[in-house]
């Protein structure tokens, strides 16, 4: 077991506690954390002195394309969006992650110990999002959970890209149709599957690896990431979430502001950004870091997020910082790149604070990662130490 002491620890548990001169003994695991004190009961084999610095949980990025579109490459390296088809719901991140992608160093240098990373948003229905670690050299060792979500997009995305193959959506009421058709027969397939698997009796419906895929969606297992910057597609993707009883949440939410009340009444969790980025198409006209407080000041959980590789994942903490500098309360930052975003992600149960049983996932700085001086020292994934 290893054992980090005389730190300042900043748990991000439900009852928000702080250390300031605290210890946390671990291994895979979080064993303890709480104040300083002997351990005679553990049997310690690595003891570290954090005097003078701040432990938080491991940062997580709950919305990017890490190892998806990888750095420094062109085509060799682009895995993310699969444009040959506009709904392709099997397909599924993991099968398109290269671990050896620069971004995953420099995501660990920079504490950021867990994203969530999948298809991009050439297409109406995308594919399957996976939650990593960001350490490892094979992804199905690094999954935290798969598939995590389902990817949608709306807006100026699928238009731009099948706008040039002349081929379906070139509109937005074309993208919304694809979605609901696609949706409706994965329904059809699902009710015939599961009167098969009552009765036992008849035929069992032809195999549908697309409907198949959108059966966790389909039974709230997993949510739709749904891709959505201005105000009408946000309200569109609300609108298809009510429509299957299915589980959403915003991704990029750049016109957050105009529809605040709406996203407030409907309390759906928000990932928020890329921010730290030019306004390169009409839909980012009313990009502000100045959203991130008014959201969340609401009651919004919003997670901050950088979108690998608009924003490089090592500057998720930057992006925290001027959250904060325009206005978001410094708490509320630092749990929207740690248990505000593994909540939104559904993975909090394995990540996001410092807990008894949790994966020892720690970063260690020498300020609150949401200030610009603070530097990441050390990062632990699964205990081990990989900065």
């Amino acid at each position: 077991m290893k054992l980090i002491k005389n730190a300042h620890i900043i748990t991000m548990d439900e009852k928000r506690r702080e250390f300031k001169n605290g210890a946390v003994v671990f291994d895979k695991k979080i064993i303890y954390v709480g104040e300083n004190r002997d351990f005679p009961e553990y049997d310690i084999d690595e003891e570290i002195d954090a005097r003078g610095l701040f432990i938080t949980p491991g940062l997580i990025d709950a919305h990017c394309h890490l190892g998806m579109f990888e750095d420094s490459l062109g085509f060799e390296g682009d895995d993310g969006n699969e444009d040959s088809d506009p709904v392709t719901p099997h397909l599924r991140a993991i099968d398109g992650i290269n671990p050896f992608d620069r971004g995953f160093e420099e995501a660990r240098n920079a504490g950021v110990t867990s994203v969530l990373t999948g298809p991009g948003s050439a297409n109406p229905i995308g594919g399957q999002f996976a939650a990593i670690k960001t350490a490892g050299i094979c992804v199905d060792d690094m999954i935290i959970k798969a598939p995590a979500a389902m990817k949608m997009a709306l807006g100026e995305n699928p238009k731009s890209i099948y706008n040039e193959k002349d081929a379906a959506p070139v509109t937005r009421m074309g993208t919304m149709a694809l979605i609901r058709e696609t949706l409706m027969k994965a329904e059809r397939y699902k009710s015939q599957l599961d009167e098969y698997n009552d009765d036992g009796d008849g035929d069992r419906p032809e195999f549908d690896m697309r409907s198949e895929a959108l059966i966790p969606v389909l039974n709230r297992e997993i949510p739709v990431k749904i891709h959505a910057h201005r105000a009408d597609d946000i309200c569109s993707a609300i609108r298809i979430a009510k429509e299957f009883n299915i589980d959403v949440t915003i991704e990029h939410c750049t016109d957050g502001d105009a529809v605040a009340d709406i996203l407030e009444r409907e309390k759906l969790p928000v990932m928020l950004g890329p921010t730290l980025s030019d306004r390169s198409k009409p839909e980012l006209k009313n990009l502000a870091f100045a959203t991130y407080k008014n959201l969340s000041d609401r009651g919004i959980p919003v997670a901050i997020i950088t979108d690998h590789p608009e924003i490089t994942v090592g500057n998720l903490p930057l992006c925290a910082v001027m959250a904060v500098k325009h206005g978001m309360d410094e708490e509320k930052a630092l749990a929207g790149v740690t248990i505000t975003a593994a909540k939104n992600c559904r993975i909090a149960d394995r990540v996001g604070s410092i807990e008894v049983g949790k994966d020892a996932d720690m970063a260690v700085f020498t300020d609150l990662p949401t200030r610009f001086d603070a530097e990441c020292v050390m990062t632990f994934i699964d205990g081990i130490k990989v900065k």
